[in-house]
């Protein structure tokens, strides 16, 4: 029998992420209520204090070396492999869990924790250890250039050509632990409700800034209704 849905977008953020023991980014006891976004997350704090900076993002890093995927990611992940038609998981989040998880169609549009990136030759490297400013670039050797692989706040996101191709041609948007704060992300659902007919849905923990925006909403932790949707979704029931 063919899928219903011929090609599902879902957008995941920091709370499909928060039951692994990662922080969220705009709670209250989230990461941005504990450090200056202006001091630790922009090229201007960058060139200002790259040791800082590091110490967040080491932080960081080692935290996400120690988590482990929720039922959440293992959902998508199953749902990825079962449906006939095409799923890709377009994450917020720059932790490996859906990699680890076993999701493949994965973009990563504010980058990956577990990379860093040299501006000096353009080189992109899988990296746990801690990062210092006087840690050199394995591929040029050059000295005081490397930082995290990731989307500070004033740069664009990756992918954003791929990801506009993807909402275009979709026809089931699911939107998964997201807060509806951050753009270009929290347009999505502009985008896909503009483009034609898709179904839209929302599973978080609350409602998001853009939940009205939805056709169908499910409120809990995300390794509980995550699960429950993917077997519905699998089963026809969506």
């Amino acid at each position: 029998m063919p899928a219903a849905y011929e090609h599902i977008v879902i957008l995941t953020g920091a709370g499909i992420s928060a039951e692994s023991g990662l922080d969220t980014f705009r709670d209250k006891n989230g990461i941005w209520s504990k450090y200056a976004i202006d001091e630790v997350a922009t090229p201007q704090a960058f060139r200002r204090d790259p040791q800082k900076v590091h110490d967040f993002y080491n932080m960081r890093r080692r935290r996400v070396r120690e988590a482990q995927p929720n039922a959440a990611h293992y959902a998508l992940a199953r749902l990825e492999e079962a449906h006939d038609g095409e799923v890709w998981v377009v994450t917020q989040n720059v932790d490996d869990l859906h990699e680890r998880a076993g999701s493949r169609r994965l973009i990563h549009m504010h980058g990956e924790i577990l990379k860093v990136r040299c501006p000096a030759c353009g080189a992109v490297l899988h990296w746990e250890e801690d990062l210092t400013p006087e840690t050199p670039c394995p591929a040029c050797d050059t000295v005081g250039c490397l930082r995290p692989h990731i989307v500070w706040f004033g740069e664009m996101p990756f992918e954003m050509d791929a990801i506009e191709r993807r909402l275009e041609e979709c026809d089931l948007f699911v939107s998964i632990g997201t807060s509806g704060n951050v753009y270009p992300a929290a347009g999505f659902i502009q985008s896909v409700r503009r483009n034609g007919t898709a179904q839209t849905v929302e599973l978080n923990l609350d409602p998001s800034l853009g939940e009205d925006l939805f056709t169908l909403k499910l409120y809990g932790p995300a390794g509980e209704v995550v699960p429950m949707f993917v077997e519905r979704l699998l089963a026809g029931q969506v």
